[in-house]
């Protein structure tokens, strides 16, 4: 499989070390009679990377830049050299490669040349064929070709069949709009092989789609990269609008014209100028900028100067490849008619004649792309599955088809044909062209073992599909969800982004969360991985997810590897004994619980130091335990003193004083919506228990737009929907419902009181009650870290209680995969949560006098277990109730002290921070309140983004320390090592902070601490 709809199973995969690799498996595969399909980053949407025979993935070893001319403005690479490494490689030279996909940070220059893409500034700099200069090519049987302009290096028969042919070649390849920029579809440069045209044997053989050779080697031009940039943002009225103006933009030159409408941009249309519709134009400079606005009929416009700021906004349109996928509602899309293009100056009546062709057919789709070439991208919510479905999906097709026919365009405009598209050319392309087409391909492989199916005698649009062998049930519905954009296989490091930590550390696909989606999809299958849920194939390659839940947040369709890692542990060792790790670290909270019952921490800390424990690895220590765990502090602390009301003057900056709405010192107390009020105004506002949108903490929802809950699928057949991809009805995403919170939360007082302590303000309302969580890791293993939480929060003048008996989120549970025994801990804790009102004040009483701890913040400090509980209890418990009461009221430290004492004045601090964010804050809770909160109280710099690699259970297993320290090296390391001396070093959760002290020597602690000794 590849990113499109269709699965062909191959017989074998060989990764080459360089061409003489590549010629002698050609050979044998050519004596074999197998057929060969050359791989780059598999990002291709019409099937085109898929195939039956051997498949030469050549990311592994064929990725090398070889060299840089920047005097001639030249780079020699090898096919496997991902995009953007070219481009950072070229960039201290002022230069960069011209097309750019919206895949740069994984697609490859091979796939490239293949599909001869494009990208958003090939309105400026062309396509990829525009920008080679000469191939190394390798044919099947072993030969090697170099190619480049003129007849050099051709194969033989070649330049007698365009001497044949050259009144085809002139005429018969272009519509009746003549030609334009994104005619790509079949071979559509070989009117580059023509004598006026100088013979660009290079230039003809790119967008072939692997069914000539395979490159082994390419030349590149490169194009001087803009020194200070521009993005004019354009708003239209509707997409049409936006469509038409294009057109009229080209004589200002532009190097981007990206258009897409408010179907696609959704909330994000909130940071953009007014409009239904915008046009993204990038300009070399600001006086470029500003002379296309005054000549553009726009609505609304923006300049864009700050690079940040600029590519903010490009993220919305390079994830549109995935968030298109989700339509709103939540029904899922699907590639096959994803970059069809007409000329510029037709765009406008197409997008309109296409909307109608949709509706006539009951379908969805949200078109965008880069309009100033008429080349439209849209996934649509077919059904895939289903025989009716289908065929009316070929229908639609062969309508499309001839719609874009019509208006003189190219069914494929910088994508490639595949098999999605490739029997509809007949209705592009007249009989002479497509004879032409298959001589030309039978010149350069007469054995046509050359990825067969694709472009010349191709397979239908509606075989190979790969919904078909999936069966009906939820699990499978989720695992298609995964649509093969490829982002987990980004190399890229730095920000906050996590997903995948164990590709960038192994570099193999089985390690990418794509890779384990697609592993699972053969499982369900059953042809290839015929052992089912105990399939050691399968089991290998989820050994090393590590659980981290970045794909939920930075996958674009929202995938949850660590979720489908627990279901398939669930039943993989389902009546079997398990690893040990899984009654050890899985069992954790009962050992602690028991260790500390028993007073024998002292005696197991010993005994760690010397003796290997079982199921673990010897490589790393483990952490020793408190012989104080937090709940007895608690319980035998002195009472504390209750917070002391302070008067403070009305909008008095320092004081805190609520003046008005909006008010930064104040946090604006008596507007609408303000979450100090109780103003339920708007959806995702924290006050409001408005939807899971935006990660609305109120809601139980995860961190964006349409993020699932992590799924329990074994207990959620019943909300299942019936079908699976497909478009009409119900939507195939997995469970149908989806936890969210209560309407409604309570929310403290309007009336504040002020703290005690140095760094207060005013405070929430008298003995406003929080309650903590006493976590696994806070109560046994840092005690410490609750006990400054305490001490900060009643400073900030909330009356603090904790759960009276044992509580536990089931994290280790899940992650080992007892999913059972993490039905039953939960229920257990929600039956403790309601025994005497759920919680002790220092006092021993309820201060709130209300039914339970529910009714109230919920604050877990550490990350990991506040995830569980916000996502985990109520996809595992969805139909109790407190199960949704308690993920709704579940807060961070920096969201509670937000929320509900937004007046209150930390300490200053005024120092440097380094460390860590975690990634479940990342993934699922956000860290806005925790940058806000730092920014408060003087703490500058940035953590760490990514994963830390220890990851819970993870680094202490067998066979895993290698990974975990490969990806602390990512970025937490080099930022410890690089932070300055004075700086402090935060990190909120525990295996983060473990990570820290035993691979970077020092120690961190959680912001609470680090406001707690500023005190």
């Amino acid at each position: 499989m590849d990113a499109s709809n269709y699965r062909r199973v191959p017989v074998g995969v060989v990764a080459p070390y360089d061409a003489d690799d590549v010629a002698a498996a050609l050979r044998v595969c050519a004596d074999a009679g197998v057929p060969v399909v050359p791989r780059g980053g598999a990002t291709s949407i019409a099937g085109q990377a898929t195939g039956t025979g051997v498949v030469l993935d050549l990311t592994r070893h064929m990725n090398a830049l070889v060299s840089v001319d920047p005097a001639a403005r030249t780079a020699v690479v090898q096919p496997g050299l991902v995009l953007d490494r070219l481009r950072d490689a070229v960039r201290p030279y002022g230069l960069t490669f011209g097309p750019d996909p919206s895949t740069h940070s994984r697609c490859t220059l091979g796939g490239m040349i293949g599909n001869n893409a494009c990208g958003a500034h090939s309105v400026a700099w062309g396509t990829t064929a525009d920008n080679v200069a000469e191939l190394a090519v390798t044919a099947y049987g072993g030969a090697s070709h170099r190619l480049g302009t003129g007849w050099a290096g051709a194969p033989a028969g070649l330049r007698e069949l365009v001497a044949g042919n050259l009144a085809v070649l002139r005429t018969g390849l272009y519509g009746p709009f003549g030609d334009f920029s994104r005619r790509i579809s079949g071979y559509g440069g070989l009117d580059a092989l023509l004598p006026e045209r100088g013979t660009g044997l290079a230039r003809a053989f790119c967008g072939s789609e692997g069914t000539l050779g395979v490159v082994t080697e390419a030349v590149l031009r490169l194009v001087e990269l803009p020194a200070a940039p521009v993005l004019a943002v354009l708003g239209y009225a509707d997409e049409t609008a936006a469509a038409e103006a294009a057109a009229g933009l080209l004589p200002y030159r532009p190097l981007t014209l990206e258009g897409m409408a408010h179907d696609l941009v959704g909330a994000a249309a909130a940071g953009l100028p007014r409009g239904g519709a915008w046009l993204f134009a990038e300009l070399p400079d600001e006086g470029a900028a500003r002379a296309l606005l005054r000549g553009a009929d726009a609505v609304d416009a923006r300049l864009v100067t700050d690079p940040a700021g600029q590519r903010a906004l490009w993220r919305i349109r390079e994830d549109a490849a995935g968030t298109a996928t989700r339509l709103p509602g939540g029904a899922m899309a699907w590639p096959g008619w994803e970059d069809c293009a007409v000329p510029p100056v037709r765009l406008g009546a197409y997008l309109r004649e296409f909307r109608a062709l949709l509706a006539a057919h009951g379908l969805r789709g949200s078109p965008y792309g880069h309009f100033g070439e008429g080349c439209v991208h849209v996934r649509i919510d077919f059904d895939l599955v289903t025989r009716e479905g289908v065929a009316r999906y070929r229908t639609f097709s062969e309508e499309l088809a001839d719609l874009v026919v019509a208006h003189g365009g190219s069914l494929s405009g910088e994508h490639g044909d595949g098999q999605a598209r490739a029997e509809l050319l007949p209705r592009m392309y007249g009989p002479d062209a497509i004879a032409l087409f298959g001589a030309y391909k039978d010149v350069w492989d007469p054995a046509g073992g050359m990825n067969p199916g694709m472009l010349v005698r191709p397979a239908r649009l509606d075989e190979n599909l790969r919904f078909a062998v999936l069966p009906d049930t939820p699990f499978a519905t989720e695992v298609a969800r995964c649509v093969g954009v490829a982002k987990c296989r980004s190399t890229e490091t730095g920000g906050a982004a996590v997903m995948c930590p164990s590709y960038r550390a192994t570099g193999e696909e089985r390690h990418s969360t794509r890779g384990r989606a697609r592993l699972l999809h053969e499982m369900l299958a059953g042809e290839i991985v015929t052992d089912g849920w105990r399939s050691a194939e399968v089991a290998g390659a989820l050994d090393l997810c590590l659980g981290c839940k970045g794909c939920l947040s930075d996958c674009p369709v929202g995938v949850d590897m660590a979720a489908y890692k627990a279901e398939f542990l669930h039943r993989h060792w389902a009546g079997r004994i398990r690893p040990l790790a899984h009654y050890t670290l899985g069992g954790l909270p009962v050992w602690l619980r028991l260790i500390a019952r028993l007073r024998l921490a002292a005696v197991v800390n010993a005994a760690a130091r010397r003796l290997p424990l079982p199921g673990l690895t010897r490589t790393r220590p483990l952490p020793p335990l408190t012989r104080t765990p937090f709940t007895h502090w608690w319980r035998t602390r002195p009472t504390p003193p209750p917070p002391a009301p302070r008067a403070t003057g009305p909008g008095n900056p320092a004081s805190g004083g609520a003046t008005g709405p909006g008010n930064p010192a104040s946090g604006g107390a008596t507007g609408p919506g303000n979450p100090a009020s109780g103003g339920a105004t708007g959806p995702g506002n924290p006050a409001s228990g408005g939807g899971a949108e935006s990660g609305n903490p109120a809601s139980g929802g995860a961190t964006g737009p349409g993020k699932p809950a992590s799924p329990a699928f074994e207990a959620r057949v019943r909300a299942e929907p019936e079908g699976r991809p497909q478009g009409t009805g119900t939507p195939p995403t997995g469970p149908a419902t989806r936890a969210t919170g209560p309407a409604t939360r309570a929310t403290g007082p309007a009336t504040r009181a002020t703290g005690t302590g140095t760094g207060t303000g005013t405070g929430p309302g008298p003995g406003t009650p929080v309650t903590l969580w006493p976590d696994t890791f806070t109560e046994h293993l840092a005690p410490e870290t609750g006990r400054a939480a305490v001490r900060v929060l009643e400073a900030a003048g909330f009356a603090v209680t904790v759960p009276r008996g044992p509580v536990c989120c089931g994290l280790t549970y899940v992650s080992t995969g007892r999913l059972d025994r993490a039905r039953t801990v939960l229920r257990r804790t929600l039956d403790a949560l309601d025994a005497s009102n759920g919680t002790d004040t220092a006092n021993g009483t309820n201060a709130s006098g209300r039914t339970g701890a529910t009714d109230h913040p919920v604050l877990v400090l550490e990350p990991s277990c506040a995830a569980a509980l916000r996502t985990d209890l109520p996809a595992l418990l969805p139909d109790d109730p407190r199960a949704h009461r308690l993920a709704a009221a579940v807060r961070t430290f920096a969201e509670t002290l937000e929320e509900y004492a937004p007046d209150w004045r930390p300490p200053r601090i005024d120092r440097p921070v380094a460390g860590q964010t975690h990634c479940h804050q990342h993934a699922v809770l956000g860290d806005a309140a925790d940058r806000r909160l730092r920014e408060r109280a003087g703490l500058t710099g940035e953590l760490s983004g990514g994963c830390c690699g220890l990851a819970g259970n993870f680094g202490f297993e067998p066979g895993h320390h290698d990974v975990s320290v490969a990806c602390a090296e990512e970025q937490l390391l080099p930022s410890l090592r690089g932070a300055p001396e004075a700086a402090l070093i935060q990190a909120d959760g525990f295996s983060c902070r473990t990570q820290i002290a035993q691979l970077g020597g020092v120690r961190a602690r959680h912001l609470a601490e680090l406001l707690d000794e500023a005190l």
